[in-house]
C-alpha cells in the first residue's frame, strides 16, 4: 500500500483555540493544530458536504462516526504548526524553540463576562478569559499561517473540503477560519525528517536528539520530555454533544526528544505517533480515542 504525501499550507484568518487546560479563568490553547482538531474539521466539512448532495442528514451522529472511521483509514496526517512567510515559502516557528518570544509574538487573549443588565453589573463567577493563536504576529503584523502534512491512499474527495474547514473552539464567534494557500506533493519528508510511504501507515525517522512531532505513546523508546493524559469529549446521538470523554491515553507531548540513535514512529490516527513495529499496522492504533 503506497501512500501519497501532501504538504498543506493553511493562511490564519481569525483565532485559533485548541483546547489543553484551564488555568484559573484563563483557558489555554495548544501553540499548534492537533491532529485531532485537524480530522474532527475535515470529518465535519466531508458530512456536511455530503449531506447537501444526498437524503442524510447532517445532525445524524451516525454519519459523523462513518466518516470519522473513513478519513482515519484512507488519511494519516501530522499536526501543523505556526509558521511565517519567507521568500517564496513557508518557515515554521517551532513553539518550544524560545517559548517566550514565541508567546509575546504569537500568542494573545480575549476576556468577556455575562452581565445582569438590571444590576448594571457582571454575573458572578462568569469572568473567563480565552487564549488563542493570533492570526498575525503581535510585534509586526505578518500574517500567521499553519503547515503540516497529509498522506492519502484512497480518493474521498477530502483536497475539495481542505478549502473550507474552521479549527478549535469558540467557532460560533468565527474563530478558526482557515484559507487553503497552497497543497503540494511532499518529497518523502515531514518537516525535514525522512518518511517511508510503502507500508500500511506512513513511518517516519527521528534522528537522535530530534523532536517529536506529535503525541506519542510511550512504549520502549528512549525519548526525554514530558507526558500529558490525551483527553477530549465526542458527540453521540444517545447522550448529546460533549458528554462522552475519550482517552487515548498518557502520551509524550510534541517537543520531546529522541535520545536513542535514530527511532521510527508509525503514524496513526489523528495524527498520534507509536514506536514502528510489525504489528503497529495490525493493531490499529488507537482503533478509537
Amino acid at each position: 500500500m503506497n501512500w501519497i504525501g501532501y504538504r498543506v499550507v493553511f493562511r490564519l484568518r481569525s483565532p485559533l483555540h485548541i483546547g489543553w487546560r484551564k488555568v484559573g479563568n484563563v483557558q489555554v490553547t495548544r501553540p499548534y493544530l492537533t491532529g485531532r482538531s485537524f480530522w474532527g474539521a475535515l470529518t465535519e466539512r466531508l458530512v456536511r458536504d455530503r449531506a447537501a448532495t444526498a437524503t442524510q442528514m447532517a445532525t445524524d451522529s451516525n454519519g459523523y462516526q462513518e466518516v470519522g472511521k473513513q478519513v482515519n483509514e484512507m488519511l494519516a496526517f501530522t499536526y501543523f504548526y505556526p509558521a511565517l512567510q519567507s521568500d517564496n515559502d513557508y518557515q515554521v516557528v517551532w513553539p518550544w524553540d524560545d517559548e517566550r518570544t514565541f508567546r509575546r509574538r504569537f500568542l494573545s487573549s480575549y476576556q468577556s463576562t455575562a452581565l445582569v443588565y438590571p444590576a448594571h453589573s457582571a454575573a458572578e463567577g462568569s469572568l473567563h478569559e480565552v487564549e488563542f493563536l493570533s492570526p498575525h504576529t503581535l510585534d509586526t503584523a505578518d500574517p500567521v499561517y499553519l503547515v503540516g502534512y497529509v498522506f492519502a491512499h484512497k480518493d474521498m474527495q477530502w483536497c475539495n473540503a481542505l478549502t473550507r474547514l474552521q479549527f478549535g473552539g469558540e467557532r460560533g464567534y468565527g474563530w478558526g477560519k482557515t484559507e487553503l494557500v497552497r497543497l503540494e506533493k511532499a518529497n518523502n519528508d515531514v518537516f525535514g525528517y525522512a518518511v517511508d510511504c510503502s507500508g500500511c501507515r506512513p513511518v517516519i525517522t527521528v534522528p537522535k536528539g530530534e523532536r517529536l512531532l506529535a503525541h506519542t505513546k510511550p512504549d520502549q523508546a528512549m525519548i526525554a520530555g514530558e507526558v500529558e493524559p490525551l483527553v477530549g469529549r465526542e458527540w453521540h446521538t444517545n447522550n448529546g454533544a460533549g458528554q462522552s470523554l475519550s482517552f487515548t491515553g498518557i502520551m509524550y507531548v510534541p517537543g520531546s526528544r529522541v535520545l536513542s540513535e535514530k527511532q521510527r514512529f508509525t503514524m496513526g490516527n489523528f495524527g498520534i505517533w507509536k514506536v514502528h513495529t510489525k504489528s503497529s499496522c495490525r493493531a490499529g492504533f488507537p482503533t478509537r480515542p
